[in-house]
């Protein structure tokens, strides 16, 4: 058999995988469990049907951490696969007028899409300190999430029991979320007196002269519409335990990110912070994702890897404007793609850019 191409469609506990030859005929379609021995039952029947392990071309989608240990598995045995993005097969799949959805016609469907594209569709290469790289990088992403919505949720219970605090001073600094531990509500702050509550003020860690006093916090207090509520004083201060907590683990996970990408891409971080307005939290991600530049045969396919491609909008006599972005240009600019414009390239260099705010 010249090449095979196996579509592979997978579920929490099972898989469904179908096989075509190079004229579209079924090699063989089967159910298989997300285990050790479904994996080598599968790999027993493709491998008997296609001897040459690098004439199979495995394909699966996208589907969060379900696919990663089969996606393993396979690389290990020698045997070629790619991870396709969901998207590419749902419009696969419009062709069809047929609108039956199972998990054997996912995975036929799935070796489709590999049979009329598998030379164009290349599986980027990933290391294990890349893969790390990753990981760390969407984790401090997810923290990122849950801290915005911890501060929307200590706003929220705040404007109950002491709004006026928000106009004195920003509620989200480590002095405040400190004081507010001990006096989360006007309540409290009123029946305290006021060197108690300066002393609470007076923290060793705050690096500059505070803008506000402890008689303006007292003040607003006596003049408080607050409700008073021990219930709502008590979420208070869980939530804001939980705000310090994901605080200290966003500093953790910025500290082994940077480490780790100088370990392992210092040239590419180099070049990304010398663009303005660029820093180490904002160059080590897009690195991450984007892999080793090595993968990309110029500035336009990372741009369209990255979906940063120019959108146009346009419609019989109506022509919508559109704007590229010049800043990811910028960041991948001076890497080492095999340019035939020299004097594009000139155009680039960081050192001369200007911040357009990205």
């Amino acid at each position: 058999m010249d090449r095979m191409f196996v579509g592979v469609d997978i579920s929490k506990d099972t898989f469904s995988a179908a096989g075509l030859d190079a004229e579209g005929n079924e090699c063989f379609s089967g159910f298989y469990s997300m285990d050790s021995d479904g994996f080598c039952k599968f790999l027993e029947i493709v491998t008997a049907h296609c001897q040459d392990r690098q004439k199979v071309l495995v394909g699966m989608e996208s589907t969060g951490c379900y696919h990663i240990n089969l996606f393993s598995f396979l690389t290990s045995q020698g045997i070629p696969a790619v991870v396709i993005n969901p998207l590419l097969i749902a419009n696969f799949a419009k062709r069809s007028l047929r609108k039956t959805k199972t998990d054997k016609k996912d995975a036929r469907t799935i070796a489709k899409f590999l049979r009329e594209n598998g030379e164009e569709i290349s599986q980027l290469s990933i290391s294990q300190d890349l893969q790390d790289l990753r990981d760390l990088a969407r984790e401090r992403e997810s923290l990122s999430h849950l801290i915005s919505a911890t501060k929307v949720e200590i706003k929220r219970v705040l404007r109950a029991i002491f709004p006026e605090l928000e106009s004195i001073a920003d509620i989200y600094t480590r002095v405040m979320l400190r004081f507010l531990q001990v006096y989360p509500s006007a309540r409290l702050v009123k029946a305290a007196k006021p060197k108690v509550l300066a002393q609470a003020l007076r923290q060793p860690y705050v690096g500059h002269k505070l803008t506000f006093s402890a008689e303006d916090i007292l003040r607003a207090a006596q003049s408080s519409v607050a409700t008073a509520s021990p219930g709502k004083e008590i979420i208070l201060k869980g939530k804001i335990a939980t705000l310090l907590h994901l605080q200290e683990r966003m500093d953790e996970m910025t500290k082994l990110l940077t480490d780790l990408c100088k370990a392992t891409r210092v040239e590419d971080l180099k070049t990304l912070r010398s663009i303005k307005g660029v820093g180490a939290k904002t160059g080590v991600p897009f690195l991450a994702e984007m892999g080793s530049v090595e993968n990309f045969s110029s500035p336009k396919k990372l741009i369209a890897f990255a979906g940063m491609d120019p959108s146009v909008c346009q419609s019989g006599k109506y022509i919508g404007k559109s704007k590229p972005k010049r800043c990811i240009k910028r960041a991948i600019s001076t890497t080492s793609f095999p340019r035939k414009r020299e004097s594009r390239q000139k155009s680039w260099i960081p050192g001369q850019a200007r911040n357009d705010g990205c």
